[in-house]
Formats: structure tokens, C-alpha cells, sequence
């Protein structure tokens, strides 16, 4: 399973900087979040849209303490302030909207421009991924879309394999939460991935999204664990907590990708109905495998 591209040697800095004596707060911050997740076999994200009511360094607070070791789907310009947390962003976000995607020869010189800018400033941040989205249907067939995205991918491939930055096509729901989204199966995601045949693009395979749209997570994810680096979770129905309210078994989902020997990141996006900090603790320890 190919994931993102893997971290600088910061527990070896961190190693070296104890023998001098000259860690600091934020880097103890951060140790212990590693220390936490080393617990382990995924390295658990959280999305800071789901969390709108909380500020950035608030939230990193908190995820650094239960051992998440990323905030995620942030804009370029809120990338540095994980740094003091010890934390990484797992994936930026800016290329394009979810409605006006890859499948629009319109949307391609946009897409470009963006993403050019962003794979060479998430390289330098350290930012392993970046998100992008297929577009609505609005009447255009599989074939055209494929073939149109296909293209403008194809395009940005290139620089994303040699600055190490994965770009993501999300998997999302055209039955629930948005209608008419172009790539909301996994066949068709894989279909695209294929046409492009790049490790710098992969999907972000989002188990909410796909349990409404295919169900059969577990055996999906195995077959096509080649094409995926990158996971959100979601209760089902609602996208909230992902406990024993909701009908997906998140314990044997998250064993079975730690079993692939997934290096990826595994990011919380569900809207807590609850205490958000105890919801997030709790889906961090129930996915702790």
C-alpha cells in the first residue's frame, strides 16, 4: 500500500537534542505525542473543519495529548502553526472545489495553477498530501470524466513524484451529502488511478462516504489497498461519533488496514454530537489497534 511519503528522522532529532539537554516544551508536546501513537499501527489524524467552534491551536492542543500526530485540511497559511505542537498537516487543501473538479477541461488551467503552487510549498512544509476532488456529473458520462481528469492529473504527476507530495481524489457520497459528485464508488476512483499510474496519486478512500454509496468497507479496502493512501472516518447515518450508535465496527476496519501495513494516515471527520474533545479521544482509542 503505497502512503504518504514518510516523515524526516524527528525522533532521532529529538534523541540528539535530549543528549544536549535543549529540548523544549513544544518538542516534549510533541514527543509525547509520538510516544502515545506508537501504541499504535496507525497514525491517527483529525479534520479541523469539524471542529469550526475551536481554534487551531486549541484544537492541536488537545490532539497532541491523545497521540493524534496530524491536523489536517488546512490551508496553506495555517500549516506553520502545527510546527509548535510537534504535529504534522497530513493533507492541505486549496486545488480545487468539491463541485468544480478534475472531470471540466474549464476547471483544468485553475487545478494546474494551484496545484503546482501547492505540491512545491507542501513539499517544503512537509506536508505529505494534498486533497483535490473529481467535480459534479451534471449530465457528463464515466468516460469523459476519466478521460478529462485523467488529463489534467497526468499533467501535475510529474511534479508531485519528484518534490514527494501525494495528491488524493477523495471518494464522496452522491446520495447523502453531495448530490451528483462524479467519483463516488470506489471502481471509480480505481479506474481513474489506473489511467494515471502514478505513486504521487492515490485516493482517500473516506469510510462514511463509501459505506453509503457500497458498503462492504473491509473487502473493498483490501482489493484495492494498491490505489488508496489516505482514510477519514464518519459515523453512519449521521457522520457522527464513530461508537456503538452507528452501524460501522471501526475496531475490526481499523485492524484489518493496520494489518496491510498501511503507512499512511488514518484522519477522524465526524461532527461530534457530544463533548468533542472526549468524542475525539474516544474514536482515538477505539481506532488505537
Amino acid at each position: 500500500m503505497n502512503g504518504s511519503a514518510s516523515a524526516p528522522t524527528r525522533r532521532g532529532a529529538i534523541k540528539a537534542a535530549a543528549g544536549f539537554g535543549i529540548l523544549s516544551s513544544a518538542t516534549r508536546v510533541g514527543d509525547a505525542a509520538e510516544t502515545a501513537a506508537a501504541e499504535g499501527r496507525l497514525k491517527q489524524s483529525v479534520c479541523k473543519w469539524c471542529y469550526r467552534d475551536m481554534a487551531l491551536e486549541e484544537l492541536c492542543e488537545h490532539a497532541a495529548k491523545m497521540g493524534i500526530v496530524s491536523v489536517e485540511l488546512l490551508a496553506k497559511e495555517q500549516w506553520p502553526v502545527l510546527k509548535k505542537y510537534g504535529l504534522r498537516c497530513a493533507v492541505g487543501n486549496g486545488i480545487c472545489s468539491i463541485r468544480d473538479g478534475t472531470n471540466r477541461t474549464e476547471n483544468h488551467s485553475s487545478i494546474e495553477r494551484n496545484a503546482r503552487e501547492l505540491i512545491s510549498a507542501a513539499s517544503k512544509a512537509g506536508v505529505p498530501n494534498l486533497i483535490l476532488f473529481s467535480g459534479n456529473r451534471r449530465g457528463m458520462s464515466d468516460e469523459e470524466a476519466w478521460e478529462n481528469s485523467a488529463t489534467v492529473l497526468n499533467r501535475i504527476k510529474a511534479q508531485a513524484e519528484d518534490e514527494g507530495v501525494t495528491i488524493l481524489m477523495e471518494l464522496l457520497n452522491s446520495k447523502v451529502n453531495h448530490p451528483d459528485y462524479h467519483c463516488d464508488t470506489t471502481p471509480w476512483g480505481v479506474e481513474l488511478m489506473k489511467r494515471v499510474e502514478s505513486p504521487r496519486v492515490k485516493l482517500l478512500y473516506d469510510i462514511y462516504h463509501m459505506q453509503i454509496m457500497e458498503g462492504d468497507v473491509i473487502r473493498m479496502i483490501r482489493e484495492n489497498a494498491d490505489y488508496i493512501a489516505h482514510f477519514h472516518t464518519g459515523g453512519n447515518p449521521g457522520r457522527n461519533e464513530i461508537d456503538d450508535t452507528q452501524e460501522l465496527n471501526y475496531k475490526a476496519i481499523s485492524r484489518a488496514i493496520a494489518d496491510l501495513g498501511f503507512e499512511g494516515y488514518f484522519a477522524h471527520e465526524f461532527i461530534p454530537k457530544r463533548d468533542p474533545m472526549t468524542s475525539l479521544r474516544e474514536a482515538v482509542e477505539l481506532c488505537t489497534v
